[in-house]
C-alpha cells in the first residue's frame, strides 16, 4: 500500500523526507521505504505524524 498522503503532507509543509525521517528517529532511507508503500508504517509513527501535522490519525 502506497501512503501518498504522508508525501502529501510532508510537500505541503516544504519538508524534506530527512526532516520527517529526524522526527521519527528513522533513517531517510527507511522513511522513503513508507512513502513508497514498501514497509508498513507502525501505529506509533502513525501517532507522531499525526500530533506533528496536527491532524486526526484517521487523515493519514
Amino acid at each position: 500500500m502506497k501512503f501518498k498522503r504522508i508525501k502529501d503532507l510532508r510537500e505541503d509543509h516544504d519538508k524534506y523526507q530527512k526532516d520527517i525521517a529526524k522526527l521519527l528517529g528513522i533513517s531517510q532511507q527507511y522513511y522513503s521505504e513508507y512513502e513508497k508503500g514498501n514497509r508498513t508504517i507502525p501505529i506509533q509513527h502513525l501517532i507522531t505524524l499525526a500530533k506533528y501535522y496536527t491532524i486526526p490519525l484517521l487523515t493519514i
